[in-house]
């Protein structure tokens, strides 16, 4: 495929904007809600605002930089999206069919036993019945006692483990009449994996970093001097986050087990949701490539087919006005989320605490990644950010 590289251009930032976000950083930085941070901000094109701020590592201080390498968590997810979206471009992967087809050993069923049908579409959709063990009330859950791994813990199991572990408890809806965030996309990742005949990080290089020059976003991290420490949230301040912690990100559920040195384990298997690394710098030229109609990545069409909420109206679980697409939210009622942000803006973010954002409309692409979890997932962090953004841009 043609290398696309980067569509952005740099530009001279507004004043006001970088003063506006610059002090949502730095509040953020002196109440030690966050140890260090990196936004990105994109208007038509043209980088308008680039800023590292804080520390990467705080106990060392060594400072955050542009290039730091992040945990990436479910920010994988549009990434191993848009490839399994480059496969239905090639008519190797059809959205509509059954997944049985290419993936006959992952057959879960319905509670009362009854075989269900999943596509690829309810998998980008998180329609497919599936759930993640981190939303279990307590250790004792059937993800739990089956053993599934959330794609964030040292697991120690193959791919194809972690599926029949997954696939051996029963669904929790019948595909299609419910929205759940959920597994799927590593589900969706042994998809692509089985249809490429490569892993899921070879068929994700050859059909989204490679074209795009994400050079340091991949399935293993190798230098460790680049990436940024995980903190938690604590107080009085965030405290660095330990092998192996369990932290919960919504009251009464288990909570997430986590393992920070996953990333650097070539032996973990390529968790399509929450397996990555990367830069900022390398999410933002995915999302403007995708912003600006795919280019030649992928079909417009299949781009629209992204932002299009694909839930029949659904309501997400703790998200009001807001719809889902093949790979991220999508708003459907600016009022319901009590948000600036245009109908159709596309948003996601990362349990290692990140955030991102795109509203066409405006032309506008933002990537807030920090180190602190959740602050920089769900925090105050994320919606005062938002609100400078659309405050220091005239609004077209």
């Amino acid at each position: 495929m043609t290398n696309l590289h980067c569509p952005l251009r740099k530009s001279v930032p507004p004043a006001h904007l970088s003063a506006h976000v610059q002090a949502v950083v730095q509040q953020a930085l002196d109440d030690r809600r966050l140890v260090g941070a990196v936004v990105l901000i994109a208007c038509d094109g043209e980088l308008i605002h680039q800023q590292a701020s804080g520390f990467a590592d705080r106990e060392s201080a060594r400072p955050m930089t542009l290039d730091t390498v992040f945990r990436l968590a479910s920010v994988s997810k549009p990434i191993v999206s848009t490839a399994a979206l480059a496969l239905v471009a090639q008519g190797r992967l059809d959205l509509d069919a059954s997944i049985e087809r290419w993936l006959p050993e992952f057959r879960p069923r319905l509670a009362d036993g009854r075989p269900a049908r999943i596509t690829a579409r309810q998998l980008l959709s998180h329609t497919a019945g599936l759930g993640y063990r981190f939303f279990e009330a307590d250790a004792d859950g059937p993800y739990a006692r089956a053993g599934v791994s959330d794609g964030m813990d040292a697991a120690g199991i193959t791919l194809a483990e972690s599926l029949r572990r997954l696939a051996s408890v029963p669904l929790l809806y019948v595909p299609g009449t419910a929205w759940g965030y959920s597994l799927a996309t590593d589900v969706l990742g042994a998809l692509i994996a089985r249809i490429h005949g490569t892993s899921l990080g070879e068929a994700v290089r050859q059909w989204v970093t490679g074209p795009l020059g994400m050079t340091d976003t991949g399935f293993v991290a190798h230098d460790a001097r680049r990436m940024a420490s995980a903190y938690v949230n604590d107080v009085p301040q965030p405290h660095p986050l330990a092998e192996g912690e369990t932290v919960s990100a919504f009251e009464g559920t288990v909570g997430i087990v986590y393992s920070p040195a996953r990333i650097f384990d070539a032996q973990a298997f390529p968790s399509g949701g929450a397996g990555m690394a990367g830069t900022a710098g390398d999410l933002l030229c995915l999302l403007e490539v995708l912003r600006q109609g795919g280019g030649a990545l992928l079909p417009g069409d299949l781009v629209e087919e992204m932002g299009r909420d694909q839930t029949g109206g659904l309501e997400l679980a703790a998200a009001p006005g807001f719809g889902f697409g093949l790979g991220f939210s999508v708003l459907r009622d600016p009022r319901l989320a009590d948000s600036p942000e245009s109908v159709g803006t596309w948003r996601w973010g990362g349990a290692y605490g990140h955030a991102w954002f795109v509203d066409r409309v405006q032309g506008l692409s933002v990537v807030a990644f920090t180190n602190t979890l959740y602050e920089g997932m769900s925090g105050r962090f994320v919606t005062d950010l938002r609100d400078a953004v659309y405050g220091a841009l005239e609004v077209r």
